[in-house]
């Protein structure tokens, strides 16, 4: 049993040993989200569906909350009972992941939610993705497995279960993101080129097949035939609001609710909260948001250089490549770098499974990167 005492010597041994830098830029990116959410998007969210003034500041306040409650438990545990709890963990994502297609609840034509009623609704492949990277960094430095095209293999049908699962859905723009990380650490640890190459042909075919081939993905068709051709369809017209909010922002913004995007657009809080910001605040407020990614990524990648851990090098990898890649197709949808697809900015968006994904990326970046004690 806790008492006061052993409480704050717990506090001060985690405190002692994080990485302050990297937690203070982690702190910093939540409070610019909850400011904008406070200022920007709330009111109008809340005037949409009827609700009190501020409830989404106010859930988007408690979900912060429970994100450094995340922070605090997986930064807090050492490295060998965080591999254990990921594991097991991995497996419950997975089997939520697959209830999705059976008892999942349909938004806006994605069938991406479950709601287990002892639970919030969430999104499973938002439990997954920490976890994902962490199993298949297990996989890629393990010394069990002598045969590495073996453990290339098997990182691949373990990744590809999980994009089948998501093309169910679908969710395309998750589905990149799981690519991607996967991309990452097979390169980093060593893969010959033409083995990529070989993997990436066989996504390619079956992603081709789907598109062109199968009902339930035209739509996807229509936006990428929408995004290189604006005369084909509207799929794309609200990154095209996206685009003109930022423009008419300019350098230094309209002011704080001048800006129009949130009422013309469904998802301003979640997946165009950068243009709504960029419109009352600037192109400024966007450099300065990128900027702070931007830090905490190079934060993380110098702690890599001095990492001789092979396991702990690839999931550092992982986890700031996922964040990469996902503040990289949510600004690049927004500026119509990218055709129309559901993602948030990590820290920065309103959403519960969102938060609470980056919150225990964020704990297993500063549980990794903590001072090590011989």
């Amino acid at each position: 049993m806790f008492n006061n005492f052993s409480i704050y010597n717990l506090y001060y041994q985690w405190w002692k040993n994080i990485d302050k830098f990297i937690f203070s830029i982690i702190i910093l990116l939540f409070l610019t989200g909850l400011f904008f959410s406070l200022v920007s998007t709330s009111l109008i969210v809340s005037d949409k569906l009827d609700t009190n003034d501020y409830s989404f500041f106010f859930k988007h306040l408690i979900f912060t909350i429970l994100g450094i409650g995340f922070i605090f438990i997986f930064s807090l545990i050492n490295q060998q009972r965080l591999i254990k709890i990921s594991l097991i963990i991995f497996v419950i994502s997975i089997i939520f992941l697959s209830l999705v297609p059976i008892i999942g609840i349909e938004v806006k034509g994605s069938q991406r939610w479950i709601d287990l009623y002892f639970l919030p609704r969430f999104q499973p492949i938002e439990l997954v993705k920490p976890f994902l990277i962490i199993f298949i960094s297990i996989i890629l430095s393990s010394e069990k497995y002598s045969n590495i095209y073996f453990k290339y293999s098997l990182s691949f049908l373990i990744t590809i279960a999980v994009v089948l699962l998501l093309a169910l859905q679908p969710d395309i723009g998750q589905t990149l993101l799981v690519l991607f990380v996967w991309s990452v650490l097979i390169f980093i640890s060593g893969i010959n080129i033409s083995l990529i190459i070989f993997f990436f042909s066989i996504f390619i075919l079956f992603f081709s097949y789907l598109i062109f081939f199968v009902p339930k993905f035209i739509y996807i068709k229509n936006r990428l035939i929408s995004f290189f051709d604006s005369a084909a369809g509207t799929y794309n017209a609200q990154s095209d609001k996206a685009i003109e909010s930022i423009v008419s922002g300019g350098f230094f913004g309209k002011g704080i609710g001048e800006g129009t995007l949130k009422n013309r657009v469904p998802e301003a809080h979640t997946d165009y909260i950068i243009s709504v910001i960029s419109e009352e605040f600037g192109i400024i407020a966007i450099i300065l948001i990128l900027f702070l990614f931007l830090v905490l990524i190079y934060s993380v990648f110098k702690k890599v250089n001095y990492e001789n851990e092979e396991r702990t090098k690839l999931i550092l990898v992982g986890c700031v490549s996922l964040i990469l890649m996902q503040v990289m197709i949510h600004v690049g949808v927004n500026i119509r770098l990218f055709p129309t697809t559901g993602m948030t900015l990590p820290f920065i968006s309103y959403g519960g499974s969102s938060i609470v994904s980056v919150s225990i990326i964020s704990g297993i970046i500063l549980n990794l990167t903590k001072r090590k004690i011989n």
